[in-house]
């Protein structure tokens, strides 16, 4: 389980500062699980493809997948558009 890292005493202020019950803190915990056990190559593919639906050039999609990646969601390295590219192509 995603939140198996956290104490009862942990669990029990967060169920209690955002109205939670055990189920939804529980689904809650394993969706920012989810989130950040993501690599970045995936993500770069995922957002790719959102950003293609919207209608977005890749140009402009590069760019926004690199200055995401550099957020600090991830904790890899600076990366350039084409190593984007290469997570994105192979």
């Amino acid at each position: 389980m995603a939140s198996t890292f956290l104490s009862q005493t942990q669990r029990s202020y967060l169920m209690e500062r955002y109205g939670l019950e055990e189920k939804g803190l529980e689904l809650l915990l394993e969706d920012l699980w989810s989130f950040t056990a993501e690599r970045p190559e995936a993500y770069a593919i995922r957002r790719h493809a959102e950003l293609q639906r919207e209608g977005r050039a890749n140009d402009s999609i590069f760019s926004t997948i690199v200055e995401e990646l550099s957020q600090g969601r991830f904790s890899c390295p600076e990366t350039s558009i084409r190593q984007v590219r290469r997570m994105i192509y192979g």
